[in-house]
């Protein structure tokens, strides 16, 4: 199995503030660095909940804590967070909640789950490789038009429209069905190249956020987060883009706004959270460790308490 680290993990836990007896929710397991780590600060009465698409994360959680019962993962998104939540007796009682967006090391170490362009495998990049459509299903049958839209919107690739029609017209001839294929066809598209970037780095981000519903899943799952969180519970999201840190960025500034009566609305708009510091990123120690962690942005913000609970 490919090395997995964590990025800004002692940040992020320390982040979450984490009390022994609390109720803690880690919405992308991945290989369980962050889980592993929040465990570590609760006792006996704590919980950790946590999420992820991947089914070799399931697999990789039922074998490490099966035996914690402190400890329990869902085989789904952090999208279906205040299900889970509401079927536990929960809302409003948990007491802090982590997203690590974006892939983990042994999805992109790993051909066979074709999220890599620099790794020959099957054109997947599904995150749960048991439901949902491939990437080489929605390329054989999407059009130009939407191609193009998705590495725009997903990826900001400025030749979206040669990389599209390029796609559209090798499909006519040859299936896509691996990642070579596709990273060579791009290579070859493309006119100018980014300095240290890869041709496909922007179109392989774009079609593995549209192929995952990632970006959906962010925004439904930081509305669902403040739902569930307690007074004084705290959020904190790990992002490694630019389109990722924008919606966190935007959410927690939003949430932590309050409004007064008036444009339309009879009742002041109280702030559901307050930001706590500035955005962090890695020191330069982890950098170093790991590459990766060079682009990650995390941010942290406190769920106020709702005014019936500041009376009782």
């Amino acid at each position: 199995m490919a090395a997995h680290y964590s990025v800004l993990l002692e940040a992020s836990v320390e982040a979450l503030d984490i009390k022994a007896d609390g109720f803690y929710v880690d919405g992308t397991f991945g290989r369980g660095g962050h889980s592993r780590a929040i465990l570590n600060r609760l006792g006996e009465n704590g919980r950790l909940l946590a999420f992820d698409k991947d089914p070799e994360a399931i697999g990789c959680a039922a074998k490490e804590f099966a035996s914690d019962i402190r400890f329990e993962i869902v085989h789904d998104s952090f999208a279906t967070l205040l299900d889970a939540i509401e079927s536990r007796g929960k809302v409003g009682e948990v007491d802090g909640i982590l997203f690590d967006l974006g892939v983990s090391s042994p999805q992109l170490d790993e051909a066979e789950r074709g999220f890599s362009f620099l790794r020959d495998g099957p054109l997947d990049m599904r995150m749960d490789s048991s439901r949902g459509e491939s990437a080489a299903d929605w390329l054989a049958r999407a059009r130009q038009e939407e191609i193009a839209d998705v590495l725009w919107n997903y990826g900001e690739e400025r030749f979206r429209g040669r990389i599209a029609r390029a796609i559209v017209e090798q499909r006519e001839k040859t299936p896509l069905t691996t990642t070579l294929q596709l990273a060579t066809l791009i290579d070859k598209a493309v006119p100018r190249r980014e300095k240290n970037k890869h041709p496909a780095t922007r179109s392989f981000q774009a079609i593995r956020i549209h192929i995952n519903k990632e970006l959906a899943d962010l925004e439904s799952g930081l509305q669902q987060a403040v739902t569930v969180l307690r007074g004084g519970g705290r959020l904190a999201v790990i992002s490694f883009h630019s389109l990722e840190d924008r919606i966190v960025k935007r959410f927690m500034r939003d949430e932590a706004r309050s409004e007064p009566a008036g444009f339309g609305r009879s009742e002041p708009l109280a702030a559901s959270l307050k930001l706590c510091g500035k955005a962090s990123k890695a020191d330069a120690a982890e950098t170093e460790e790991n590459i990766r962690s060079r682009s990650a942005v995390l941010r942290v913000a406190e769920r106020l308490a709702a005014a019936s609970e500041v009376r009782a």
